[in-house]
């Protein structure tokens, strides 16, 4: 585990906070100011708890049930029933990183001072993600409204040393023998601490951020791929003069063109579009309009970003502890705002993987290519080149256009129709966690056929970025052109040098920082 700590506390997090949490193991720890809250917030719960009047969460029970009054010899059992119960989830087991993510997002709300827990629950919360507990949560189970209620439900079972569990060591073993093996008390729930551990969009939230941090390599590295089939077809680089871009102020756009000019500057290849023997007026769009295609999505990247952070600064919980000492129903809980911007990203990513692909399948065409050698065979007919490796990219982006189908378009009526409309927000996640890693297998296809083509235009001379980018994937052990071979590999290796970083890195070394 990385000893990096996350502190937490009233005000939110950070997108690179959750990452770190996620993906890198970092410790959390709970900021004074966070226990003052907890602290005060809870006497607010346990106040209204001694009152005769029915509170929902406090003395009532959920959903459909809320009329029913639960006294207070009940109310324990309550706690537990809501969490067991609503532990439902079925399918296969949610990566590691996405429950991590989750059960640091519903700390964090908790943490804020307006759901009423106790400060040793959020202590043992935070036990939890230090030990590298990570508890089982099922892949089906959430409608994304009153929030991500199965997943939550199931991390909330492991507190209480039930369910089943993932050791620090990648082992599943029961909850109880995980607590106890380091040193974690289960939780007693009482009055509140149930429904407040279950009720908040933190699973599709968790899925946004690192999706987000995702498509941000993904995004400069398609700026890249885009760069070096411009090369290998001969294009021109006229296309991406600032001024041309200036006159259609999108931001994504002109940084998209800026990536695009930094890594082609210096070019032998490109300019040549105009000395065929049916000579070019324009290329085609796949090539012209890389910039507005990319360009578009990196700012559906920044509107989903900005969604992100409003929601990493919310406490999602119903009912909510306000600071007056009233606890009031809301729907905060409803997850359209994260919903929205999920399906909004697979949109984007698919059209982006769609591009990608029709330029992949032009360095591919010797009707189209300008000059090089069928599927870039080195004897084509005896060698079919890379002639399959655009079928299984071709597959990828069908997958992808029918993963763009917004899941938020869609609600089924649940609880006794109480929770008549919901916001599908955890399946927009799902989906749109495969749609971002078929377009790291996409972007590498892509990477993976233009380094051959720029490598196949001999006597001309790339530009040093694009020299970078061939020499360090070669270095990855993905060969260059030549004979048939068993792609499957080379192609995985492409995908793992694009998702790595690596791509980008070495491109860096010479054109200095990306957008």
């Amino acid at each position: 585990m990385d000893m990096h700590t996350v502190v937490v506390g009233t005000s939110g997090t950070t997108a690179d906070d959750v990452v770190a949490v996620a993906r890198e193991g970092a410790r959390v720890e709970i900021s004074a100011e966070a226990r003052t809250a907890l602290a005060a917030a809870r006497s607010i719960v346990d106040t209204l708890a001694a009152t005769p009047e029915p509170v929902y969460g406090v003395s009532t029970g959920f959903g459909a049930l809320a009329s029913r009054h639960i006294g207070p010899e009940m109310r324990a059992r309550l706690q537990r029933n809501i969490v067991r119960s609503h532990a439902a989830g079925i399918g296969p087991h949610v990566e590691r990183e996405v429950v991590r993510a989750l059960m640091f997002l519903r700390l964090k709300t908790v943490c804020s001072g307006h759901t009423g827990v106790r400060p040793e629950v959020a202590d043992s919360m935070a036990a939890l993600l230090n030990a590298g507990i990570t508890p089982v949560v099922h892949e089906y189970g959430s409608l994304g409204c009153s929030g991500d209620l199965a997943p939550l439900s199931h991390c909330a079972l492991a507190l209480m040393g039930e369910g089943e569990a993932e050791g620090p060591d990648g082992r599943l073993r029961p909850a109880a023998e995980l607590l106890a093996e380091h040193g974690i008390t289960p939780v007693e729930l009482r009055e509140k601490e149930g429904l407040a551990l279950l009720n908040g969009t933190d699973g599709m939230l968790g899925m946004l951020v690192l999706a987000l941090a995702d498509l941000q390599l993904l995004y400069t590295s398609a700026d890249i791929t885009a760069a070096l089939s411009l090369e290998a077809l001969l294009g021109t680089d006229r296309v991406l003069a600032p001024e041309l871009h200036a006159v259609r102020p999108h931001p994504g756009q002109a940084a998209a063109a800026a990536n695009m000019s930094a890594v082609l500057k210096g070019s032998g290849l490109t300019g040549h579009f105009q000395q065929d023997e049916a000579p070019r007026v324009q290329d085609a769009y796949s090539v012209r309009c890389a910039p507005q295609v990319a360009g578009a999505g990196r700012d559906t990247v920044a509107h989903a970003r900005l969604v992100a952070d409003r929601e990493l600064a919310a406490a999602v919980d119903n009912p909510v502890v306000l600071h007056d000492g009233r606890v009031e129903s809301n729907g905060n809980f409803h997850g359209a705002p994260v919903a929205y911007a999920l399906d909004f990203l697979a949109i984007a990513a698919a059209d982006l993987a769609s591009i990608a692909e029709r330029r992949t399948d032009r360095l591919l065409d010797k009707n189209r290519s300008h000059g090089l050698p069928p599927f870039l065979a080195e004897n084509p007919g005896v060698d079919s080149g890379l002639m399959i490796a655009q079928y299984t990219q071709a597959a990828l982006v069908s997958e992808m256009k029918r993963l763009a189908v917004p899941a938020s378009a869609d609600s089924i009526p649940s609880s006794a129709m109480q929770e008549d409309h919901v916001s599908m927000g955890w399946s927009a996640a799902r989906k749109l966690r495969t749609a971002v890693d078929a377009l790291g297998r996409v972007l590498a296809i892509e990477l993976y056929a233009a380094t051959r083509g720029v490598e196949l235009r001999r006597g001309l001379t790339p530009a040093p970025a694009s020299r970078a980018a061939v020499d360090a994937l070669r270095a990855a052990g993905v060969e260059g052109p030549g004979p048939d071979r068993f792609l499957a590999p080379e192609l995985e290796a492409a995908e793992v040098f694009v998702r790595d970083g690596r791509l980008v890195a070495a491109v860096e070394r010479v054109t200095g920082p990306l957008a």
